[in-house]
């Protein structure tokens, strides 16, 4: 299939403007076939009559007619429209059969009850693969749903409440007008959910799930509702416009990835309905996702880039209003702390790799877009944007927010459109801003000198000197063995050295505190990180430490050894869960083998330890399960506890232990519906032969729901198993030109995490290099790129050592 140009976009957009579409979507074939069916009607005007375009239709196109004449087959999932006349009705028949593996629709069966659910994901172009459209975001149209259902069935979509009428066999659910959407922002979800509902400030909040999940939603509503009312009442005052419909649903289905942000209609997958009591870190990450969605009504629906070469207008602004919001609006105070340990650390790595791009750069067409929705556009992307909020000022930010938003609202931007309103609240010339954190690759550093009488910041960035910022450089004085922060001060930074006003001699100078700019500091002190008084300040330091052994300047025995103290003393729950995630992963990943079973070792001893505080306790384990030999103390620990007997069950497959009888057992126990997936996962550990070809092509034939891919994969890819995982690398460099087969985030996921971390070594990443530079599309030889860099950096902390230490 073609995919779409700039240069075409521009010039179809030029040419006409669509009025409306009416969209028939016919499921009734569904329960027991593969085939959606649908129906466009497209009304637009042309301004030049006589004219030819195209519409895109990458179905199998059944009929096609434009102004009630034939039109001729598609080709390259193209419609050819000629002679367009002043106004013009389009209409196509579309069908699609592969709604397994497909792009833009998906028909999942539960495998509990049997009962099929289908969902449509559509960006950033899939949307064609499901009903003929201008499959372009800035040809904005309200859109009329119109949806067949078998009678048991509900439908939910981007307008909330439909009026629905029995025809033979069948449901019909008619929908009202939405607003003007991009055709990607729109959605079609159906099945026998189960539905809770509640009126939240105002709202009529809906919340859906299989019916299987039904406890598990039942167990996590409240939290929920408060969580959807909370956000919709900041983003509203925020951004000076409220949520302008009345309705607002969640729609948790099976086997997606991720989450999307339909006007009104949010689908996410449902794995973050945590089957085990979630933990902090699992809860402050659903968060974070609902509210991320929750802001694209803003960013991205309300208000649409123009282009791919904006996504930073939507994603990056719905990353960092996702972390705004939960800090100053719901009781997880301590987000961007969260963020940084873990989501800003995978950007601080691509950004100093083969990988990093600008944030906002030329996209030649959307298969390269594909390849932009990473860690540069989200957690770079979040991170420049509050070095924004403090450049500008926060009242001055949120003013710019509020005339953005009266004035594009329901229209199509560009980066200059955001910029100037924000400069004109500021009074701020943002020129000089906007050039160097938007279009300008790289990570810039930070060091302070001290030796003369006051201190000196000392910046450097990718091309020189550092770009224009503001962040907080603070003095600490230590007492009893803690650190207390005596002075903080705002640095306008605008060249390489800034003198500033703190006194000299302190007992610790912290760079970026608060974490306010996107930058890497050096030197990285970790013995210094547990001293500190708060999650933010101790977050800071940690990274400063991940940032060095990334970059070969610490070790891995340092870093654990570093992590261990400040997990012990965080006081932010979802954080200290992080630290321990990390801690293992540096043991794991990064760690020479020979001194593995040692930082397994002082990870196991420091879970042990907070496993004591029964607030932890669940945490700690599960951190234990990864880590821990003492595997009769590990099950004792585990008891009833089916999620912790399985973690139990993988390690104990993982060190060669015979787990079959256990994991029948746990199978019959666990009400789980995808039980079955947590023992291909205890398979997947075996370091046995023929479990590791018996599970590479269960991940490699897709039968791996997509929220278990990641787990499933680790679970493959483990330490000292390299004699058995021996040729895996070639057969995923085998599998790399069908990884992209269907839509962007399974071509993604499939990338990601099946690349090989174990049985690796030099030469097969330059042979996974040298197939990115092949016949791969731009997400997936990307992907490759950044995953290669990672795991040659996980190599040579692997076999080196830094300053003596081993």
């Amino acid at each position: 299939m073609k995919s779409l140009t700039e240069a075409e976009a521009a010039e179809r957009a030029a040419l006409i403007e669509v009025e409306r579409y009416d969209i028939a979507v016919d499921l009734t074939e569904l329960p027991e076939g593969p085939r959606v069916r649908t129906t466009s009607t497209i009304t637009f005007a042309t301004r030049e009559p006589g004219a030819t375009t195209f519409v895109d239709a990458a179905a199998t196109v059944l009929r096609a007619t434009l102004n009630g004449r034939d039109l001729g087959k598609a080709e390259g999932g193209r419609l050819v429209l000629s002679g367009l006349e002043s106004h013009n009705t389009l209409v196509v028949d579309c069908e699609q059969e592969n709604t397994r593996d497909g792009a833009g629709v998906h028909k999942a069966v539960d495998p509990a009850d049997g009962e099929v659910y289908l969902w449509t994901s559509l960006e950033p172009d899939q949307a064609r693969f499901v009903w003929a459209c201008f499959d372009q975001p800035d040809l904005k149209a309200p859109h009329a749903f119109t949806v067949t259902a078998p009678p048991s069935w509900t439908v939910t979509s981007n307008s909330g409440e439909a009026t629905t009428s029995a025809t033979g066999a069948s449901t019909v659910w008619t929908f009202a007008d939405t607003p003007p959407l991009s055709p990607y922002n729109t959605v079609v979800n159906a099945g026998p959910f189960h539905q809770v509902r509640r009126s939240v400030g105002g709202y009529d909040l809906g919340l859906y799930c299989r019916r299987s999940l039904a406890p598990v939603l039942e167990r996590d509503a409240d939290g929920l509702f408060e969580l959807t009312g909370q956000g919709l009442q900041f983003y509203g005052e925020q951004f000076g416009m409220p949520f302008p419909q009345k309705r607002y649903d969640q729609v948790f289905v099976p086997e997606f990835g991720g989450a999307m942000e339909n006007y009104g209609c949010v689908t996410v997958t449902d794995s973050y309905l945590r089957r085990a009591e979630p933990t902090p870190t699992e809860t402050e990450f659903t968060t974070r996702i609902l509210l991320h969605e929750m802001a694209h009504m803003w960013f991205g629906n309300i208000v649409t880039m123009r282009w791919w070469d904006d996504l930073w207008l939507n994603e990056s602004f719905a990353e960092f209003a996702a972390n705004w919001c939960a800090t100053e609006a719901t009781r997880f105070v301590n987000s961007w702390a969260r963020h940084l340990t873990d989501h800003k650390l995978t950007a601080y790595l691509a950004d100093q790799g083969p990988i990093s791009h600008p944030i906002r750069q030329p996209i030649r067409d959307v298969a390269q877009a594909m390849s932009i929705f990473d860690s540069i556009t989200y957690p770079k992307g979040a991170a420049v944007l509050r070095q924004l909020q403090a450049y500008v000022g926060e009242d001055a930010f949120r003013a710019g927010m509020t005339a953005y938003f009266s004035r594009f609202a329901w229209q199509n931007t560009t980066l200059s459109d955001l910029t100037d309103e924000l400069a004109a609240a500021s009074g701020k010339d943002l020129d000089a801003w906007r050039d160097g954190w938007l279009t300008t690759a790289g990570t810039d550093r930070f060091v302070l000198e001290t030796t003369g009488e006051q201190p000196v910041l000392v910046g450097t960035g990718p091309a020189g000197p550092p770009r224009p910022q503001v962040l907080a450089v603070s003095a600490y004085t230590e007492r009893d063995g803690r650190l207390e922060r005596t002075q903080r001060l705002l640095a306008d930074v605008d060249d390489v050295r800034t003198r500033l006003d703190l006194p000299s001699g302190a007992d610790f100078y912290l760079v970026n505190d608060d974490d306010l700019t996107f930058a890497t500091t050096r030197p990285a002190q970790p013995q210094a990180a547990a001293k500190l008084p708060t999650p933010i300040a101790r977050a800071v330091a940690v990274a400063a430490t991940w940032d060095a052994l990334i970059n070969g300047e610490e070790t891995a025995a340092a870093t654990v050894t570093g992590l261990v103290p400040v997990l012990e003393v965080e006081t932010a729950p979802a954080v200290a869960e992080t630290y321990l995630r990390l801690a293992a992963d540096v043991a794991e990943y990064w760690a020479p083998g020979a001194l593995q079973p040692a930082l397994n070792e002082q990870v196991a001893q420091a879970a042990l330890r907070l496993a004591a505080d029964p607030s932890r306790r669940q945490v700690a384990l599960r951190t234990l399960a990864r880590v821990t030999t003492d595997l009769d103390a590990l099950f004792d620990a585990a008891g009833d506890d089916v999620d912790l007997g399985w973690r139990a069950l993988i390690r104990k497959s993982e060190l060669g232990g015979d787990t079959g009888a256990q994991v029948a057992d746990l199978l019959a126990r666990d009400p789980d519906p995808d039980a079955k997936v947590r023992a291909v996962t205890v398979r997947a550990a075996a370091p046995d032969a023929e479990a590791k070809e018996e599970v590479w092509r269960a991940l490699t034939g897709r039968e791996v729901p997509l929220g278990s891919l990641s787990v499933v994969a680790a679970a493959f890819w483990r330490p000292g198993q390299d004699e058995v995982l021996a040729g895996y690398g070639d057969r995923y460099l085998e599998f790399l030109p069908s990884a992209d087969h269907g839509a962007m985030v399974p071509a993604f996921f499939y990338t990601q995490f099946l690349f090989p971390v174990f049985g690796v070594d030099e030469a097969l990443l330059a042979r996974a290099v040298a197939a990115a530079e092949g016949d791969l599309t731009p997400l997936v030889a990307k992907t490759v790129r950044g995953r290669a860099d990672e795991v040659a950096r996980m190599l040579r902390s692997r076999a080196e050592t830094v300053g003596g230490d081993a």
